[in-house]
């Protein structure tokens, strides 16, 4: 999720220093009542979705996605983590 805020901001104020920071937690610890793991996972695979295909639309920069981490991605998908893909 950071690095879709990073991406974002990178191509929409180039020039700009950007610092990202947020709290150090496990994924047992950042799912709450709230908010379950299964809409976290939900909301990773959408993020990480709109990292490959933003920076053609103009939204982000680009930035490397290693084959493992997509294709992690990918089984994600066909457990059915796939609520939140782009529109």
């Amino acid at each position: 999720m950071e690095r879709r805020t990073y991406a974002t901001f990178m191509k929409q104020w180039p020039g700009i220093e950007c610092v990202m920071s947020s709290a150090s937690l496990s994924f047992d610890t950042y799912a709450t009542e709230r908010i379950s793991k299964e809409e976290t996972i939900s909301a990773m695979v959408g993020d990480l979705q709109r990292l490959r295909e933003y920076p053609a639309k103009g939204f982000q920069i680009e930035q490397e996605i290693p084959d493992n981490v997509w294709e992690a991605r990918e089984e994600l998908v066909r457990l059915g983590f796939n609520k939140r893909p782009v529109a």
